[in-house]
């Protein structure tokens, strides 16, 4: 006998894992209904009953799925005693319990059995589930765990079993029947075998013999209809008001939104607080509330923004009140990981600086401890930090409104009970209307709670944008979040997306919500009462410094801030710092020394020079290099002396208060570089000396931008990939919002001509109503959205005490270190100190080569110390021989250094300052005065003093302001501040400053026309005059890898290339550059190679094993440690002596690709890797006998005998074999290393290449660039895809490589047919390409992306037999020689043909020139023939 049951509940537990005594966690047994049948099938009988609720209500989410609403229970339910009763009957009656998904319903009611005192019946039966993993099987849907087939519903299996939909599901009594049919077809097919049957043949025979068993054809009650009738019925009695207020003070009172979202609330929400500010202010609300999720990220902008607002207001008018506020993730344990548990969705908003203080410390637990998909905390931080905090009960997502959704009301009641308790009169009942029927439920339940216990009701609107209209691009957000498309349907569970049901989460008006709320009018009037309750704070402050722990000696009696024991301190490290940098201190240095000491004292600063004293003072002792100074800090002479900076700024004329003003009080910042390798170290010291608790990192926000926001959207609106590529490809370097919103005239002042086309298709395209069309309008709305968050590069926080005292934290995926929620923006303004360490390549680069040096001449190189009028080093800068050259590299850079011909290092110094945007272009003035082209002039003889390094031309900021103190006697802190207002063009402090500097100027004497050409001068420059403590500082670092580069070449390229080994691309162009200046680059070797590029005794650069892929550092090191002992002699050898744990067998076939062997003579790389016969490579055998070898020399046994070991282990001999192609060494070599190191398989095509090919793969971008040009291409075939298209036709994508780079070229239609057999892998071909327009869509007008049009392909090896026409020979008439003439003859006549030879014979001295065409003689053009000229040194030109 069989019993087939089914129940209905309201809702899943809390936790499967808990046991059944635990009644709060598992739901309510609502409605059971089962049917007996016999070992045929027979059924005997059916029952199905509803359940009275007692003491609990049926949550709506549950009244969705099955219909069974509280009104319909109470009102045809029995009593549950009764019903268990009369199940506990049937149970006594059968063999087998059965049901789908069994264990759920036999949960279910043995929880309620216990929870009237009952025996748990079920323990003693045998039970059958049709929901198993031999359905999962059977039905093989995809999408379950560990990659195996999901767990069939009801649903789902009876379809698979009778092609027939089953659509009464979640309706207990047709579940029943239904599960009762799968059971016995099944049963019938033997598709299921049960454990609990003892023989499935003997229970199962009858069955077999049975045609498909049909269902018993039971009518099952709409319990969905029943229940909104009766729901209905009792709506229409109810006529007692559900308000408590006057409805007529509802017109004149103020609204403001309590519950808004911003786009911190990262990919949730697109308003921006500065909308948020508009709107409140458009609206004359007084004020408005931020609640982003779990995170305080906008905090400090919000308040900000409202400040600026507040500012700018005429007397009189509405300022606007800042609501700081946080939706938190409210859970059981934020503590436990073991499973999810987002908890609910509560609101708190802060009531004065305090209340904000215990939010940053929930939402710094929430993200450090709590983070587990979501930020979250639990009810014991909400009792430890609940201090001056308002709480919202939140939307339906919220605690009290969710439990009446989903528990039912008595869980919801006492939830909001224990909030009532902890928040009292500060708990407000929040409640929204969106029109949608599951919060209409719950607000119901809210306001009759709310009655009971005399709690305020609030009005909010839970807002997500700030527009209506946003509503869809907010959509679209959610779907790039979720990466769903924007087609798939809203809803749960396979094949629905996360959504909002409506686009009523927008900024409403107060009349909107007025009207929403007109029944319930308290709901508005209770929101002034609760706004009163705030006080404004701010969170701008002073920057806190943390406490440097000063020797007893310098602290001073009460000195309650520690200041003047600080600065005690720091005179006596600046005077005894002094000493060592100037020896005789004199009037002039100690004036200045004081002065700046002086500054340093009044502005309260003592302790952050100390602070970065000993941070430098402690990298230079953990071996780190530091940068000799960075920015305007290289101005302190103070810091000069503390050795902060390595640049002395008397010597260059560098001003202290263009770093720290002494009239105008802002906290100094010194930026800090470190060898990018070394800077971990710092970060470790700085946080052992204040503690990891007091330490962190700044955010980043990492936002759409133009072509981002383009890709995203176009992704979720399903726009094909091409259509994408090609909208993102025609933006400028412009926000998409500016393109849309400028006129023709204004984006002409902004762009050149190309890019106004590509502009113009743009805002065409924009105005369609297309898929394109919608995807522009939706990017320029989601442009600038927070997408994620990341780290600062190199920002720090360094705090007085707890970090979370100061500002909210997180965590990121990288570090272990706090990040601040604030960004770089922000956080000095909120009173931390912030200080950017730098990780500097360069430096990491000098002090490489300073090692390579080391180890290779035995030279200790100090680069402090390098001599500054070195004449190799100015003579390289005169060559623009400035390849790997910090600062100096560019090309541009490189024109001008060669044109200037640099003699001194303030050359160098301008140059740096010169080589950018704007002052570029008096770089040629510069250049002809410094070489005597040009006079040197200037307005006024005094300005000599100033300007005559520069030869007479404003470079420097610093310049403008030493000379408007000589000229007009601005004190120093008025200098900064002209400089200032010029270089951020405020032209209102101009304004000011000008008749003050003309004034200063003619009482000093000086013509008041010169003066005024002198301020128009500057105005013009001044924007783009640059800092000279920077210049200065930079120019120094880029000397110093010039000096290195000029008298240390090979070990500088080395240390330069193992600065880029992770650059495949740099790689290479550093390694021509090797080839240029005649440095061998030699593959990896295991003799001579280390992890880096090093330089061998022959003075060649040897490739680091580190670039190879697979060979990690322990190998490496292994290699290098017992090569100690001597080179290694063979592979054998090799595995003999290192550790063979620490390199694998990967490893060292890679090395054998990379010809990291090639030194082990009479060995070739094919024979390492050669299977030999038995399938395992010689390789593989050798590291066996090594590792075997190794054992017995350590084993006890054979210790006392290590010559038998040496005897008993011969060298294997090594297999004879056929070495590999040169192409196939190739290619095999760039497989483990990237690129080819030993040769280039176009070496041999060098004649092709250089004369008949137009253009290198890397210069192929935008192929507008190239409309109707041919473009000739050669180059190695390195993969083909021969495919088909839709309608049949045949064509190919194959990818090209030159010597610069590789590009995937298509070839279709006829073409593909013509050409196909050129496209072979490692074929050498050259192809003619014309770039034609690309096609008109017939329908739209558009003209497509530019096409290639294939002209011809070739075999490269017959290129030049088949386009060399003629040969030019050019011949100097004074090298012209009997001897090199015959033999020119006799060359020729080896290569007989129909080419014609044509001699250009000139006098360089006299500029004559004969052309003469050889009547009697002509050639054959070949690759031979163009080779042996070149060995000879003729020059000849093709064509």
């Amino acid at each position: 006998m069989y019993l087939i049951f089914d129940t209905e509940t309201t809702g899943l537990p809390k936790r499967w894992k808990a046991p059944l005594t635990d009644s709060e966690n598992w739901p309510r047994c609502i409605q059971i209904a089962w049917q007996i049948h016999d070992i045929k099938g027979a059924l005997i009988r059916h029952e199905d009953y509803l359940i009275l609720p007692d003491g609990f209500t049926i949550p709506f989410d549950s009244e969705k799925i099955h219909g069974i609403s509280t009104a319909l229970a109470e009102n045809q339910g029995t009593p549950l005693a009764e019903v268990l009763n009369k199940f506990h009957t049937a149970l006594n009656e059968v063999d087998f319990v059965v049901g789908h998904n069994v264990s759920f319903d036999r949960n279910i009611m043995g929880a309620e059995y216990l929870r009237l005192g009952l025996e748990d019946v079920f323990e003693q039966k045998a039970v059958i589930d049709t929901c198993t993993e031999e359905t999962a099987r059977l039905c093989q849907i995809t999408g379950g765990r560990g990659g195996k087939f999901k767990l069939p519903t009801l649903s789902e299996l009876y379809y698979f079993l009778f092609q027939e939909r089953f659509e009464d599901a979640h309706n207990a009594t047709a579940d029943v029947e239904a599960t009762t049919r799968a059971l016995f077809e099944l049963l019938r097919k033997e598709f299921i075998h049960p454990k609990a049957f003892d023989n499935q043949d003997l229970q199962t025979q009858d069955l077999k013999v049975q045609p498909p068993f049909k269902s018993a054809g039971l009518s099952h009650q709409n319990l969905k209809k029943a229940s909104e009738k009766l729901i209905k019925k009792e709506s229409q009695a109810q006529t007692i008001s559900i308000s408590r207020a006057d409805s007529s003070a509802l017109s004149i009172a103020p609204f403001v939104h309590l519950h808004n979202h911003s786009q911190f609330s990262v990919l949730q929400a697109t308003s921006r607080v500065s909308q948020l500010v508009t709107a409140t202010a458009e609206y004359k609300m007084p004020a408005v509330a931020l609640t982003d999720h779990a995170n305080l990220m906008g905090a400090f902008h919000f308040i900000k923004a409202i400040n600026t607002h507040n500012k700018a207001l005429e007397e009189g008018e509405q300022t606007i009140k800042p609501i700081v506020g946080c939706e938190f993730y409210v859970c059981d344990d934020h503590t436990d990981k073991s499973r999810r548990d987002d908890g609910y969705q509560i609101v708190f908003l802060a009531k004065n600086k305090k209340g904000y203080h215990n939010l940053v410390k929930m939402t710094s637990i929430a993200y450090v401890n709590g983070f587990y998909y979501v930020p979250r905390i639990d009810r014991k931080v909400v009792q430890q930090y609940k201090e001056d905090l308002i709480v919202l009960t939140g939307n339906t997502y919220g605690e009290i409104a969710s439990k009446i959704l989903n528990l039912g009301d008595r869980q919801a009641e006492e939830a909001l009970l224990w909030w009532h308790k902890e928040f009292k009169d500060d708990l407000y009942v929040e409640l929204m209307r969106h029109n949608e029927e599951g919060e209409d439920r719950a607000n119901t339940v809210l306001v009759r709670l709310a009655n009971q216990y005399n709690l305020p009701l609030i009005a909010t609107n839970n807002t997500y944008y700030t527009k209506k209209e946003e509503a869809n691009a907010h959509d679209i957000l959610l779907c790039v979040k979720e990466g769903e498309k924007q087609a798939t349907p809203i809803g749960r569970g396979r094949g629905f997306r996360y959504g909002f049901p409506n686009q009523d989460y927008y900024y409403k008006s107060p009349d909107e919500m007025k009207t929403l709320f007109q029944d319930l009018p308290e709901a508005i009037l209770n929101i002034e009462a609760l706004v009163a309750k705030i006080e404004f704070f701010d969170l701008a402050r002073e920057v806190l410094l943390p406490k440097f722990e000063i020797p007893k000696i310098y602290q001073v009696p009460d000195d309650s801030d520690g200041k003047k024991g600080e600065n005690t301190y720091l005179n006596h490290l600046t005077y005894q710092g002094a000493e060592k940098r100037y020896g005789t201190l004199s009037d002039e240095i100690k004036e200045r020394i004081d002065f700046e000491l002086g500054v340093i004292a009044k502005t309260g600063y003592p302790g952050y020079f100390l602070i970065v004293q000993d941070l430098i003072a402690a990298a230079r002792e953990l071996g780190v290099s530091v940068g000799p100074g960075r920015g305007s800090a290289a101005g302190s002479v103070v810091a000069y002396c503390l050795k902060i900076t390595n640049i002395d700024p008397i010597k260059y004329n560098l001003l202290f208060e263009r770093f720290l003003n002494p009239d105008r009080v802002s906290m100094p910042d010194i930026d800090i570089d470190f060898d990018d390798e070394g800077r971990s170290k710092v970060m470790d010291y700085v946080i052992d000396k204040y503690g990891s608790n007091q330490v962190a990192q700044i955010i980043t926000y990492g936002t759409m931008a133009a072509k981002s926001s383009i890709r995203d959207t176009a992704r979720v609106l399903d726009l094909p990939l091409g259509e994408a590529d090609r909208i993102a490809k025609l933006l400028p370097n412009i926000k998409l919002g500016k393109i849309l919103s400028s006129t023709d005239a204004e984006l002409k002042e902004n762009l050149r001509n190309d890019e106004i086309l590509r502009v113009n298709e743009i805002k065409n395209l924009a105005e369609e109503d297309s898929l394109s069309g919608e995807t522009i309008q939706q990017a320029k709305i989601l442009e600038g959205s927070l997408r994620n968050i990341g780290t600062h590069a190199c920002g720090v926080i360094i705090t007085p005490d707890d970090i979370t005292q100061f500002v909210p934290v997180a965590t990121a995926k990288d570090s272990d270190l706090y990040v601040t929620q604030f960004d770089n923006s922000v956080v000095e303004d909120a009173g931390l100190l912030k200080m950017d360490f730098l990780g500097l390549k360069t430096l990491t680069l000098i002090k490489d080569t300073v090692k390579l040096v080391k180890y290779k001449h035995n030279v200790d190189l100090d680069p402090d110390t390098f001599a500054l009028d070195d004449e190799k080093t100015y003579e390289l800068f005169q060559r623009g021989d400035t390849v790997g050259i910090f600062q100096y590299e560019s090309a541009g850079m490189q024109k001008y250094l060669k044109d200037l011909k640099p003699t001194v290092f303030a050359d160098l110094i301008a140059m740096n300052a010169l080589y950018r945007p704007g002052p570029l272009e008096y770089i040629p003035s510069f250049v002809d005065r410094k070489n005597g082209k040009e006079d040197i002039s200037y307005d006024l003889p005094i300005m000599a003093e100033y300007l005559e390094e520069t030869y007479g031309i404003t470079v420097y900021q610093e310049q403008v302001m030493l000379l408007s103190q000589k000229l007009a006697g601005f004190s120093k802190g008025e200098a900064d501040v002209l400089r200032k207002a010029m270089g951020k063009k405020i032209f209102s402090l101009l304004q000011k400053l000008k008749p003050q500097f003309i004034d200063g100027g003619i009482n000093n004497g000086h013509p008041q026309e010169v003066l005024e050409k002198i301020w128009k001068d500057w105005e013009a420059f001044a924007a783009y005059a640059f800092n000279k403590s920077h210049s200065t500082c930079y120019a120094l670092i880029g000397y110093q890898t010039a000096y290195l580069k000029a008298h240390y070449p090979a070990e500088y390229m080395a240390a330069v290339l193992s600065n880029n080994m992770n650059d495949i691309k740099q790689v290479t162009f550093f390694m021509e550059e090797c080839r240029r200046m005649g440095l061998n680059v030699l593959g990896p070797d295991v003799n001579e190679s280390f992890y880096k590029f090093a330089v061998n005794d022959d003075q060649a650069i040897r490739f680091g094993m580190g670039a190879i892929k697979g060979v990690g550092k322990g190998a490496v090191e292994t290699i290098i440690e017992y090569r100690k002992d001597g080179r290694y002699t063979s592979i054998f050898d090799l595995v003999k002596r290192i550790d063979l744990r620490a390199a694998n067998k990967k490893a060292f076939e890679n090395l054998v690709l990379a010809g990291g062997f090639d030194s082990f003579l009479n060995v070739n790389r094919s024979q390492y890797l050669n299977p030999d016969g038995d399938g395992i490579t010689f390789l593989e055998k050798t590291l066996r006998f090594g590792a075997k070898y190794q054992e017995n020399l350590n084993s006890s046994q054979t210790s006392l005998f290590s010559e038998e070991t040496t005897n008993t282990y011969q060298d294997l001999t090594i297999p004879a074999c056929e070495p590999w192609t040169n192409l196939t060494r190739l290619k095999k070599e760039k497989e483990v290393v990237g690129i080819y190191i030993s040769s280039h398989p176009l070496d041999d095509f060098t004649h092709e290449i250089d004369h008949f090919v137009n253009i290198t793969l890397n210069q192929i971008g935008d192929l507008n660039d190239f409309l109707r040009k041919e473009l000739n291409i050669g180059g190695i075939v390195n993969d083909i895809q021969h495919l088909e298209s839709r309608n049949g036709k045949g064509w190919a994508r194959f990818v090209l490589e030159d010597f610069t780079d590789q590009y995937e070229f298509r070839i279709f239609g006829e073409d593909y047919l013509k050409y196909r057999h050129f496209l072979v892998v490692n074929q050498f071909i050259r192809i003619r390409i014309m770039i034609r327009e690309g096609w008109t869509n017939r329908e739209t007008g558009k003209v497509g992306a530019p096409r290639m049009q294939y002209l011809q392909f070739e075999m490269l090896q017959n290129t030049v037999e088949n386009n060399a026409k003629k040969l030019t020979l050019q011949l100097e008439i004074s090298q012209l020689e009997q001897e090199k003439i015959k033999q020119l003859e006799d060359d020729l006549r080896l290569f007989k043909g129909d080419n014609q030879l044509i001699f250009n014979v000139y006098d360089s001295n006299k500029k004559v020139k004969l052309a003469l065409k050889s009547k009697k003689q002509k050639i054959k053009i070949t690759s031979e023939l163009l080779t042996l000229l070149d060995k000879n040194n003729w020059q000849y030109k093709l064509n």
